[in-house]
């Protein structure tokens, strides 16, 4: 959950070439990949993220627990447990007012791990995993490295596609992000939780990036398999 074992000296190394994560990892060093308690509900959640902020995916989680969750008080506050694959499985989302695509991908990931093709313990081939999580409609390559990063504990994971990637470094397009990220393996979910979570120089406009370059991204992800999320 932790990522306690981390190999940090071998990390640090390795990023602090780039001089944009140099500064990162010199404001905060040792920085970790949290982990989750349950592979399903990390994956659900990654869907639920898809093209809304963290807020409203965190809303919309939270509907899907009241719904469909099991209840369960501890007088701590905690009032029911994520609902388990076999529930979402045929669950009616229209109640709670989800979009009808995101319904129909949550559905499909539940009964793929009901039917065994989809496993989040005891992974000995990641690509196989990804390959398979990717057949699933609705599941493109984002989704599958964050769900690698998080649930699986992939320490090369790097989902190339984020919007907030592209801004930390003032890149136009996912390719040159590719590229810049070559460098990082075999390390790079830790580059994006350093570019994710620790503020860098950036360049502003009037307080804002510059809209041209955030434009070109907006309008290169209408013509890809998913949406990643506009994080906040």
């Amino acid at each position: 959950m932790f990522d306690l074992n981390a190999d940090w000296a071998a990390i640090g190394r390795a990023l602090r070439k780039d001089p944009v994560l140099a500064e990162r990892i010199e404001t905060a060093p040792g920085l970790r990949v949290p982990g989750c308690w349950n592979g399903f509900e990390l994956a659900t959640r990654a869907i639920l993220g898809q093209q809304i902020t963290v807020k409203g995916a965190t809303a919309l989680a939270g509907e899907i627990v009241k719904a469909f969750g099991r209840p369960f008080r501890t007088g701590n506050g905690l009032t029911h447990v994520f609902p388990a694959p076999e529930i979402l499985a045929d669950a009616n989302f229209a109640m709670i007012g989800m979009p009808r695509t995101r319904a129909e991908t949550i559905r499909a990931l539940a009964r793929a791990v009901c039917a065994g093709d989809i496993c989040f313990e005891g992974i000995v081939d990641v690509n196989v995993f990804l390959t398979r999580l990717c057949e699933i409609p609705g599941i493109g390559k984002w989704t599958a490295q964050y769900v690698a990063m998080r649930a699986l504990g992939e320490p090369d994971a790097f989902p190339v596609g984020d919007l907030g990637l592209l801004r930390a470094l003032d890149l136009e397009t996912h390719r040159e992000l590719e590229q810049r990220a070559e460098a990082w393996q075999p390390w790079r979910a830790y580059a994006a939780m350093y570019l994710w979570n620790i503020p860098g120089e950036r360049k502003f406009h009037g307080n804002k990036l510059a809209s041209s370059k955030i434009k070109k991204v907006l309008v290169a992800q209408t013509h890809s398999q998913e949406h990643v999320p506009l994080v906040t």
